[in-house]
Order: C-alpha cells, then structure tokens, then sequence
C-alpha cells in the first residue's frame, strides 16, 4: 500500500521523511486534523525542509484508523474538492502513530516523555474537554475525570493523559512542552489550561505550581470545512488518484488557522504555510464561532427538521440562505471585537463556501453534541443583545431549532438520531415537560447549557418560546421563510 501511496496521482512528499523528527504528539487523530494542521506541517517540510513530525494518538476509538495509517507507512489522502475539480495531496508528516488501548498506554506515555517532543496538540471534539461548556470549568464529576483520579497513573481522558504525562516529565527533570488545543471553542487555549490545572490540584498542589509556571497553552482558531469521510468520498478520492485509501480524507480548498505565538519549547513556523501568528486570538475565534460556526448550527437544526441533509441544500432555499446571511451579518457581526477584517466579505465568502455543491456536508453531522456548541456559537450573541436591548430573532430562533431537533422526532415523525453527551439530561427536560411552552422552559432550566441567567430573562424566553411555537405549528421551512420575509 505504501508504495502504492507514492505512486498516487496526487502532490506527493518529496521531501526525505527518514529525517523527521516526531517534536509533535497530536491526540484525536480524526479528519479535521489530518485536513488541517497536517497539512500546514506537511507544506512547510515540503516547501521549506522542516524536520517537524506528528506522532499520531487516538485515546478511544478510531482504532482502525490508525491500523490503517500504519498500514500505509503513516502516509495518507488529502483531497480539496471544488465545485470545478478535485484535487490530492499525499501527507506524508506522520512519523509514529499509536492507539492507546492497543499499543498500550505506556507506548503513549513513552512517546510524551521524549526529551525532543516540544508540543501536544488536541482535536478531541469540545466534550473531550470533560468541562462544563457553560463556565469552561473542569467538570470534577465527570465519569472519566473521577476515575482517572481514582488512578492517575492509567488515566483515560485527554485531560489525565497530558496531566500523567507532564508529571512524569517533571520527575524525569525533563523540559515540559506547550499543549494547544485545535477544536472549536472559544479561548479554547485558556479552557484547556484551566481544565489540565485544576485536574493537576486535585491530584497534587506541587504538579499544579510546576504547570503553572512552566506550560503554556496557546489558543488557536482553525477554519476548513471537513465533511465526515463516507465510502462514496474513498471511492470519489481513489477515482482520481488510482489508489485506494482507507485513511484519506476530503475537504473544502479554503484554510485558516491563527495561533496565538505563545510555545515554551519551540514551534514550526507554520506561518510560512500560511498561517497567522497573533498575540492575541480570542477576536478570530468569536468572528469565526459565531458567524461561521454560529450560521452553520443555525442551519444544521432548521436545515435537519426541514429535510435538508446537506448544507449546501440548505443554501439552494432562498429563505435559508438570507437567514444565514443575515444572522452573520446583523446579528452576530456587531457582538465581535476583531478588527481590520471585513465582515460583510467574510459573510459573503461563508456563504459560498456553504453552497460548494462537492462537500456534501452533513446537517446531522453539525447537529451532533448541540449541548457543548450553543453556548459560545449562540448564547454568548444572546446575552450581549440582551444588555444592548438589540435584535436577536433569527439566534432566538437557532435556539428554538435545537430544542425542535432534541425532541427526538422530525416533522414526518420519524425518529431523529441525536448524539450528545448531555442526551440523558436532555432526555428528562423533554420526557418531564408537555410540547410546547412547558418543554422551552424545561430545557432552559439545563444549567450546563444556558446557565442560571437566562431562563430569568424574560425577552428570551419569549422570542426563543413564540420561534418553537412556531416550528411546531408550521414547520422549518414556512418559519425561516416567515422570519426572513421580516429581514
């Protein structure tokens, strides 16, 4: 297979791999990564002659794709799909890579405690955290927290691992590396310093003092559209390659990634790649949680309930595409502190990436694990219209679409599949509550999501109450095309 990766028809490393170093251990080795920060360490090795490598990890799950990784000599597929054409690249910055319930956890911890490994990256999905999304805090009575206090030496959390991994280095009177995370949360830096801290002081006050002053955190924003990987995108991507590739991956041509420049023992100089190295991130991250991440939450639930299964659906209706529009622009732009970047283009810009007709990008997918999205992609939004006394309808309305989706039944009353780890809790705020104005206030009562606040302010609760009311009554499509006919 590995020689036949290199005889892919596709951009192939032609750099000398022998000569990488793995100065990177990545946790969660899913298909946004590999879209993403690999390819901006795959492009400066290639164009650059970086010696920066990736040891690849999965903690739980994804099993067969590292298998399949190391089938392929830690080679696999990248391709950008346009509407006009698709095109591959074969990364090839993967130097190790590692499954911790097959290799075992102390192969992990051995790779974490080489003396060379300078930074370790996350993409684990916001609930990898094991923090509650509504404080960014860690969540102490989270199952895998408390167990892994139990027994810090065998953690299974990301948060135990790099804290387990840190300590031993501590006591091996090794340097500490940076640890950043990669996933789309706001200040996702700062939120996994307090979670890694305050796991570190429940183990010991010493380890904690040591991280304190000795790791860094660096905040990221990352931007690229990456559908979940289907047979029909190995089949699309080995119709154009000549090989099949059961690691390979597609996304959307556009990337972005802004990094705030804070790393303890070294980085790559990813902006030869094309990244944006910032003092300060936090400005990106909301421009692109809310209007990006936002928008596309917005249409994932009323986009599902409507019968839409791709974004890009969604944006071949008139009336949702306004109302992403507009809910960009009107509702979610004035809320931002970034400066120098133009909006309204950057609105335009998202919209026609949505309506990229190759990506396929699924609403079911963007719909998963709602209850660790909507604080920072809508709720923030709210609570600063609510101080502003400003309009927040069509957010009323996202909130309204995720509480029509949760119920569990779509518009025909067929079942709907939701995955979220908060399901159980929101599984009782609908089975306790009758439909209607009773079930908006049972799941503004989830403290995890909405806070205490918010279900005491009343202008919310009654826009978000009259937008469900609303949906049942007339559906997603007749109510986005009701809303945007007052735009």
């Amino acid at each position: 297979m590995t020689n036949n990766l290199l005889k892919a028809k596709a951009s192939l490393p032609n750099y000398d791999r022998t000569k990488l170093v793995s100065r990177i251990v990545h946790l969660g080795f899913g298909a946004f990564h590999r879209a993403h920060q690999a390819v901006y360490t795959d492009i400066l090795a290639q164009e650059h002659g970086s010696d920066w490598g990736y040891t690849e990890v999965n903690l739980i799950g994804g099993e067969q794709q590292i298998a399949d990784l190391k089938r392929q000599d830690n080679l696999y597929t990248v391709a950008e799909m346009s509407a006009d054409a698709w095109t591959a690249r074969v990364v090839g910055v993967v130097k190790d890579a590692l499954h911790a319930q097959v290799d075992g956890l102390e192969a992990v911890f051995a790779k974490l405690c080489e003396p060379q490994v300078a930074i370790v990256s996350l993409t684990i999905t916001e609930k990898g955290y094991c923090h509650n999304p509504a404080t960014g805090e860690l969540n102490l009575d989270h199952p895998m927290i408390a167990a892994d206090l139990q027994n810090p030496h065998q953690p299974t959390s990301a948060p135990g691992v790099v804290v387990e991994a840190l300590a031993r280095r501590k006591a091996a009177g090794l340097a500490p590396f940076s640890v950043m995370s990669c996933d789309n949360m706001p200040e996702n830096g700062h939120v996994l310093g307090n979670v890694v801290r305050a796991y570190a002081r429940a183990l010991d006050a010493d380890l904690a003092a040591w991280i304190e002053k000795h790791v860094t955190f660096p905040s990221t924003m990352v931007d690229r559209i990456v559908p979940a990987v289907t047979p029909d995108t190995l089949d699309k991507i080995e119709s154009i390659t000549g090989v099949r590739d059961p690691a390979g991956v597609a996304c959307e041509p556009f990337r972005q990634w802004v990094i705030e420049d804070n790393f303890v023992a070294g980085r790559p100089q990813w902006e030869k790649a094309g990244a944006e190295l910032v003092d300060d991130v936090i400005p990106f991250e909301e421009m692109k949680l809310r209007m990006l991440n936002g928008s596309h939450s917005f249409l994932a639930y009323l986009g599902y309930l409507a019968g839409y299964q791709h974004i890009n659906e969604c944006m071949e209706d008139d009336n949702y595409r306004r109302a992403a529009h507009a809910l960009m622009l009107k509702e979610q732009a004035p809320t931002l502190k970034v400066k120098g970047v133009d909006l309204a283009r950057y609105a335009d810009l998202l919209i026609d990436r949505y309506s990229n007709p190759a990506l396929r990008h699924r609403t079911w997918q963007i719909a998963m694990d709602g209850s660790q999205k909507l604080p920072q992609r809508m709720l923030d939004s709210v609570r600063w219209h609510l101080v502003k006394n400003s309009d927040f309808s069509l957010l009323a309305l996202g909130v309204a679409g995720w509480m029509r989706y949760v119920d569990g039944t779509d518009e025909q009353g067929e079942a709907i599949e939701v995955c979220d780890p908060l399901l159980t809790t929101i599984q009782a705020a609908v089975n306790a509550s009758e439909q209607g104005e009773a079930r908006v206030k049972a799941l503004l009562g989830i403290e995890a999501i909405f806070g205490k606040e918010l279900l005491l302010e009343t202008r919310f609760v009654q826009q978000v109450t009259e937008a469900y009311l609303t949906l049942l009554a007339k559906g997603a499509k007749a109510t986005v095309a009701e809303f945007t006919a007052k735009l």
